[in-house]
């Protein structure tokens, strides 16, 4: 296991995820929404709330040209290359977009905003989401053997 010891690292760590926390609470100070983004798609996609599209538009369009920018900007920051072609993708896309919809949020709902609130609901989500991760980890890489 890699354990991160540098200090640039954990310095643009805590950059991002303060920058993540103003996002979140200017969102929900200025215009009274939790910035969940399954919540924002699902809301776009299914209910096309009257008023609601210009925002919601703007906020997942401001996410993927944030990540465009950078991948043009930074390409030494790229995590990973996944070896899973479209279909895997797609497929993994949506069973995760299920998931949040049958969870009624994803991490960034739940992890940040409803943490922040200090939701019951969050909590307990959160805590379910960091122990299936953790079991996965320990299950990809001590019984299939899969590098970190």
């Amino acid at each position: 296991m890699d354990i991160v010891v540098d200090l640039a690292s954990w310095t643009r760590a805590g950059i991002g995820g303060a920058m993540i926390g103003i996002a979140a609470a200017l969102l929900f100070s200025l215009n009274g929404r939790i910035a969940g983004v399954s919540g924002v798609l699902g809301t776009l996609v299914l209910d096309r709330p009257a008023g609601e599209a210009p925002w919601r538009g703007l906020f997942l369009a401001g996410l993927l040209l944030g990540a465009l920018l950078m991948s043009l900007l930074r390409p030494d920051l790229a995590a990973s290359t996944l070896q899973t072609g479209w279909p895997g993708m797609i497929a993994a896309g949506l069973i995760v977009g299920f998931g949040t919809r049958m969870g009624s949020g994803c991490t960034s709902g739940h992890g940040v905003c409803g943490m922040a609130r200090l939701s019951r609901r969050s909590i307990t989500a959160t805590m379910t989401f960091m122990a299936a991760g953790f079991a996965t980890v320990f299950v990809m890489r001590h019984v299939f053997g899969a590098a970190s």
